[in-house]
């Protein structure tokens, strides 16, 4: 055979696996997902065969291993037959007539009911909430919950560590769960595990992606969570991580980056809720059930206490949880829309949401940092601005060099959500997060406080300035969108 001959064999050989990949991507691509997304997979497969075939078969489904979705199954029953009969909502204020759809579909989604009785407090400051959290601890009598997306052991977060081997000594139980792949790319990751390990705490990764040890799922599967149950009478939740406010990265320490955040502390039976999440959480890392923590706490309720929903989500779930909770209120709010998110990349329908809300007449603010610590985010967020603008809503732009992370959203003067999910796809369809949906005008007060705290730190960004962009930064902007579609 002469060089000319298998030459034209190999090209033949290769444009045939060209063609059968591209038709085997048609077929396979689309199906159960999103139109947006599978366009931009058969983009990618289409203009990149090969690499783009590799990505797919990498990140491409963003569902967990079957055995993962079998016991997020078997622990929303558990949830729901445990958490039977602890409603004990107050009506002594009117409902808006919207609210009970909404939480019986979060209780369709999640497994999780509306309790009464429970108290909330706000705190927007980074120091003084791992202060809170590590004077909680130094309370603790029987055990501790803590789960993280990420959890660093560092000159800021040593007093936490330090509460935590206190806690031992004293015979309370703790357990841990830290996210593999995002603590794993911190500074002090074998510091933190070697902490961990040697003050005897339990401790688990998750999600871990350690295919030697037969633990593998998608690398970017992760469970971004942030949790810490005390006794079952004392929880926290929200935006924050346990390491220092820099994230000890030299890139942030050059430009100054400091996280602004948002925790609220609860007290009531929805603590209970937030052990839940826990719960499935290291039943899914361990395979142990912890029946004997399940218990709620009994708090006599306080006048002015509140109704909260704790909603999970993630892809052990058959929906995008958070997104259908965030579209609901959206399109039932009635006067103002109030959204902080660090990482704003809506889908169609949620864009949709946000825009309808401002022709209806509501008022619709949107917070978010005038910097980015992550690029292909934060020119994907800007791809929305001029949309959003000429919709009319008010763009505030926090202030540099805080990168403002805190994700919350208020409806009216009725209803707050506050939580771990950002509201872009990856919260949606591939991160595990919860949200915390609270009815009450006091803590929709404390919000606003909040808010107003942030608009004092924000320029407002107008729709004439954003006109005047490069045409460089469109460009930018628009290519990042395009990735963003890549579920």
């Amino acid at each position: 055979m002469d060089a000319g001959t298998l030459t034209a064999i190999v090209v033949g050989l290769a444009l045939f696996v060209d063609f059968v990949i591209r038709v085997t991507a048609i077929i396979v691509v689309p199906r159960n997902r999103k139109p947006t997304s599978a366009t931009a997979w058969l983009l990618a497969i289409f203009f990149i065969p090969y690499l783009g075939v590799l990505f797919f078969l990498l990140i491409g489904s963003y569902k967990l291993p079957k055995k993962r979705r079998e016991k997020q199954a078997e622990i929303n029953n558990f949830i729901i037959e445990s958490t039977e009969g602890m409603e004990r909502v107050s009506r002594d204020h009117p409902w808006p007539p919207w609210l009970e759809s909404v939480v019986q579909l979060n209780r369709n989604l999640g497994a999780m009911p509306l309790v009464g009785g429970n108290t909330a407090t706000l705190n927007g400051d980074y120091q003084a909430s791992l202060d809170l959290m590590t004077e909680e601890i130094g309370k603790a009598k029987r055990y501790v919950h803590v789960e993280f997306y990420i959890l660093s052991c560092d000159q800021t977060t040593a007093p936490f560590f330090n509460a935590l081997e206190a806690a031992i000594k004293r015979g309370v139980t703790v357990r841990v769960l830290l996210d593999h792949i995002a603590s794993l790319r911190t500074r002090d990751y074998k510091h933190t595990i070697k902490r961990l390990t040697a003050m005897g705490a339990s401790w688990q990764l998750m999600l871990p992606v350690q295919p030697l040890k037969g633990k593998y799922q998608r690398p970017d599967l992760r469970n971004h969570r942030k949790l810490l149950i005390v006794d079952g009478a004392v929880g926290f939740m929200g935006s924050q991580n346990v390491i220092d406010r820099s994230y000890n990265k030299r890139s942030n320490i050059r430009r100054g980056l400091k996280w602004q955040e948002l925790v609220v502390r609860l007290e009531g039976p929805i603590v209970a809720g937030l052990n839940a999440i826990f719960i499935t959480d290291w039943y899914s890392e361990t395979g142990e059930l912890l029946r004997r923590e399940t218990e709620p706490i009994t708090i006599e309720p306080s006048p002015d206490s509140l109704d909260c929903q704790v909603v999970p989500s993630g892809p052990g779930f058959e929906g995008a949880n958070n997104l259908q909770l965030f579209l609901a209120l959206l399109y039932y709010a009635q006067e103002r829309i109030v959204i902080t998110s660090p990482y704003f990349v809506p889908d169609e329908a949620m864009l949709t949401a946000v825009t309808t809300a401002t022709q209806r007449g509501l008022k619709v603010d949107l917070f978010v940092s005038e910097i980015g610590d992550q690029a292909l985010v934060y020119h994907a967020q800007r791809s929305y601005y001029e949309a959003l603008l000429k919709a009319g809503v008010r763009i505030w732009m926090y202030k540099k060099p805080y990168i403002l992370h805190a994700k919350h959203f208020s409806i009216d003067d009725d209803v707050a959500v506050i939580g771990s999910s950002n509201m872009d796809m990856r919260s949606f369809l591939l991160n595990m997060e919860v949200s915390l949906m609270v009815r009450g005008r006091a803590f929709v007060e404390s919000m606003r406080k909040v808010e107003d705290g942030y608009r004092a730190n924000s320029r407002e960004l107008t729709l004439e300035e954003w006109k005047r962009q490069p045409l460089r930064s469109t460009v930018l902007d628009n290519l990042a969108r395009l990735t963003s579609a890549l579920q």
